[in-house]
């Protein structure tokens, strides 16, 4: 042992220089096993002498440390939580406890001094230590209460002090723990912890750590094997029975890799990070040698290869997890019901009657699933089922999938009544459905780097699965009521089913998804017997599952030529109800932030107008603008207003401001107006947005040409998100524009909102002077991982009088200032607004007219000019 370097004497200055030294000692010795790591090759092996070096490092540092600073004798230094597995990661916290004898609470002055003097010497030589100070009683105590710490000091190593104290410990800690209630309580506690992580392994960012398929659902294996007694390592549980020799290769093979790249995370990183963030994975990838090609991303490498491992570890830890409880509860002696010639319901979960059936009958690995939906009462699958089905991957080839009775049972399953959700994602979760659909296994771990999908793609494909067959579920009508009225009169819903499955499939091939998605769909159909009719209808969803979108959200849905093109597009009221099925799905299943309120107003809206022109009724502008004022003089009527007090402002507007507001709005902007029709003054009205949340917002001023501009430098400053706008200009040059606005970040009552609106956003339409240049907002981490190319399209509608101007950039904040901006520098005039956002990503259509537009020199001008204001600055 080296000569002491740290001191509790009368010496300060001596006691200073130790600390240095020390300090100097550690840092040099873990910066050379860091560097020695990063010049290796990326292996597990590698990455696991890494961390017991590093933990070996720490220990003789803190031993050091505990020897020279006058620690009482009866004292014992534990280390506890990840650092008492023996395995620390470059950057992660040291967890010790300094463990008393019961009686010895730091009463003593002495004691008290020792222990803080050590402890501040850690924090000196800069150890990010993690400490306590306990008797044996309070450290039981303490784990009574809280399961964190009862975890941490399961997972106990002696240091140094009294070895008989930390024998007593052990042995008093192991008694007071209660198997059952440990059970239980990690149980919920890891179903918590995978409910925040949306149950996936599949996020675009995972938490290598914590997400499903991490490293913490193999360490709750073994805390629970430990606190019942069944072993400490993997090999103990296969000495017990709890796992094959077979299974213990591929958890050894798996954690290694997890392991592997959560010590490159931390390198790269220089600080403790488990997100594999959008900022760090292509540096991790380029780390483990990967370097991009044409099609592929370093990064995307490295990715599916962790999804995979995280999916073996999440069907391994199933299998552990199950037999772990029949142990401990003793289930595996639960009475057993049988099913049929080949299951067995043990207990609510189904069984395979012999391990060996999978191998004797291939046709009972679908069939499985099959019973699963179809057996009341079934919950999961046993342990033995799932490990059955975990050593029949490779029975699941080419003439398995050729099979016609494996066919019919495929396609049995998804025309039954219910649980296509739950089958096909335990089918997934098994790796059943990529065996049997070979070219779903193609996407399965598949990144989208589209700005707006959070999932990968077999995640994203089995979310719009699942939000297909909510439509036709009771229980959810209250999320989706028109589409669940739509799909109870939608017969053969499996139709529906096959076309979520196949809608992405072609997903990152290159080329267009939609179309190759169609042949596979459309091979799919012919291999299983589905007739022509539903075939046809099949194939035309894969391949236009973008079409409504795009429509919805880009054209203008008052325009009887969209219509009637749409129209004879979908050809037929069923299909038409097919396709708005699908979308709503496919939109609502790519990210929580996407969807929203007003794009399923226009969805709605552009399926009534289709369905109607679909009918036989030839859309008639003039009769239904009729309607809808007369709809809106009854609503005013309701309002107690005098009859004709639209009249003054109505006489000054086009038949298009009234083909592109209903009734209400109608009736909302002469109720405001009225009074005001020549008012020299900006007036800006607000309201509760009718449709869904936030604002919608009425502006009249007199026109002139940085007016838009003006609005959305105000709604940018304000911290508002326009999703929508109509501008309009009345005969007498007023302009009348109106605004669907969210804001996510204001709390205030909507009362409040509305008066602060319609006060700030007036005094700002009051400014005069030069348009202020635009603030480049910051960009996310995500857009900055995965740069968009921004597109500008300017091109003239088909009767030459009006141009389409179409933007596809990265989202920032101030972007659509940016771009009004340059439009009222050329003095381009918006007749329509369309505001797509789509995750990190913005899809922008403005219909738009001016004189600058029919010169090719001024028209590139504007072209150039619009794609710097939209280029990302990173």
């Amino acid at each position: 042992m080296a000569e002491p370097v740290v001191t509790t004497g009368t010496d300060p200055a001596r006691a200073q220089h130790g600390v240095a030294a020390l300090r100097q000692s550690f840092r040099q010795g873990k910066q050379a096993l860091i560097q020695h790591f990063r010049a290796s090759r990326a292996t597990a092996p590698a990455a696991l002498r890494l961390l017991r070096a590093l933990s070996r490092h720490v220990d003789g540092t803190l031993f050091e440390l505990w020897q020279h600073a006058v620690m009482p004798p009866h004292a014992t230094l534990i280390a506890v939580g990840g650092y008492g597995r023996g395995e620390l990661y470059p950057y992660s916290d040291v967890d010790v406890l300094v463990l008393l004898p019961s009686g010895k609470a730091l009463t003593n002055a002495a004691t008290r001094a020792s222990i803080e003097g050590f402890i501040t010497a850690c924090w000196d030589i800069g150890l990010e230590i993690g400490s306590s100070v306990r008797t044996i009683d309070e450290c039981l105590q303490e784990g009574e209460r809280d399961l964190t710490v009862q975890t941490s000091l399961l997972e106990s190593r002696f240091l140094c002090g009294s070895r008989s104290l930390f024998r007593e410990f052990r042995g008093q800690h192991a008694q007071a723990l209660d198997a059952k209630a440990f059970l239980r309580g990690k149980t919920l506690e890891m179903r918590q912890r995978h409910t925040k992580f949306e149950d996936t392994p599949y996020s675009l960012e995972p938490n290598c750590k914590e997400s499903p398929g991490g490293l913490r659902d193999l360490q709750v294996v073994m805390w629970l094997a430990r606190g019942a007694g069944l072993g400490k390592s993997w090999g103990e549980l296969c000495g017990r029975g709890l796992i094959t020799p077979f299974e213990v290769k591929q958890l050894q093979r798996n954690e290694g890799l997890i392991k592997l790249i959560r010590a490159r995370l931390h390198m790269v990183a220089g600080r403790r990070e488990d997100r594999l963030v959008f900022d760090l994975q292509t540096a991790v990838a380029e780390s483990f040698g990967y370097q991009s090609t044409k099609t592929l991303r370093a990064s995307e490498m490295l990715m599916r290869r962790y999804y995979w491992a995280a999916k073996a570890v999440t069907q391994l830890n199933q299998i552990l997890m199950l037999n772990i409880e029949e142990r401990i509860n003793g289930s595996q002696d639960a009475p057993m019901r049988r099913i049929n010639a080949h299951f067995l319901d043990r207990a609510g979960m189904l069984e395979v009657d012999r391990d060996e059936l999978y191998t004797e009958h291939p046709h009972a690995i679908l069939e499985t699933f099959l019973l699963y939906q179809q057996t009341p009462g079934i919950k999961g699958l046993s342990a033995r089922t799932l490990r059955a089905l975990y050593n029949a991957r490779a029975l699941m080839g080419a003439d398995f999938r050729r099979d016609p009775q494996n066919r019919a049972l495929f396609m049995q399953m998804l025309q039954e009544p219910e649980g296509q959700t739950h089958a096909f994602r335990l089918m997934n979760q098994t790796s059943v459905l990529g065996r049997y659909l070979w070219v779903f296994r193609r996407i399965v771990g598949q990144m989208q780097h589209d700005l707006f999908h959070v999932y990968t793609v077999d995640q994203h494909i089995l979310m719009v699965l699942r939000n297909v067959r909510r439509f036709f579920i009771p229980e959810h009508t209250h999320e989706y009521p028109f589409c669940s009225q739509l799909a109870a009169q939608f017969d053969r819903p499996w139709v529906l089913y096959i076309a979520a499955l196949f809608h992405d499939v072609a997903k990152g091939r290159g080329g267009d998804h939609s179309e190759l998605g169609a042949v596979e769909v459309r091979r799919f159909c012919r291999e299983h017997g589905i007739a022509k009719e539903d075939t046809e209808l099949i194939a035309f969803l894969v391949k236009g599952h973008l079409t409504m979108s795009r429509i919805a959200q880009k054209e203008d849905l008052s325009d009887s030529e969209v219509i009637e093109g749409f129209a004879a597009t979908v050809g037929n009221a069923r299909w038409l109800t097919a396709l708005y099925l699908l979308t709503v799905a496919d939109i609502r299943g790519t990210s929580p932030k996407v969807w929203n309120a007003w794009k399923g107003k226009l969805l709605e809206e552009l399926y009534r107008s289709t369905l109607r022109a679909l009918g036989g009724a030839k859309p008639n502008a003039d009769a239904e603008i009729e309607a809808r004022k007369q709809d809106a003089r009854h609503m005013l009527a309701l309002h107690s207003m005098l009859p004709d007090t639209e009249t003054p402002l109505w006489q000054t507007l086009e038949l298009s401001y009234f083909a592109r507001h209903d009734a209400a709005d109608l009736a909302w902007h002469a109720r405001a107006l009225w009074r005001h029709v020549q008012s020299e003054v900006p007036v800006v009205r607000a309201r509760p947005s009718p449709v869904g949340e936030g604002l919608q917002v009425l502006v009249y001023a007199p026109d002139r040409p940085d007016l838009f501009a003006r609005i959305c430098g105000y709604f940018d400053g304000a911290g508002f998100n326009i999703l929508d706008a109509k501008v309009h200009t009345t005969r007498t040059g007023f302009a009348l524009d109106t605004f669907q606005v969210i804001s996510p970040d204001l709390d205030l009552q909507y009362r409040d909102l509305v008066s602060l609106v319609e006060s700030q956003l007036s005094l700002a339409l009051k400014a005069q002077g030069p348009l202020p240049e635009p603030r480049k907002g910051r960009l996310s981490r995500r857009v900055k991982s995965f740069p968009f190319t921004p597109r500008i399209s300017l091109r003239p509608d088909e009767r030459a009088q009006r141009w389409l101007l179409s933007i596809s950039t990265s989202d920032r904040t101030g972007l659509l200032y940016a771009i009004a901006r340059v439009l009222a520098q050329h003095q381009i005039n918006l007749q329509l607004a369309k505001i797509t956002t789509l995750g990190e990503r913005v899809e922008d259509t403005f219909l738009v007219d001016g004189a600058a537009l029919q010169q090719n020199r001024a028209q590139l001008q504007i072209e150039s000019e619009l794609l710097d204001a939209v280029s990302p600055t990173l």
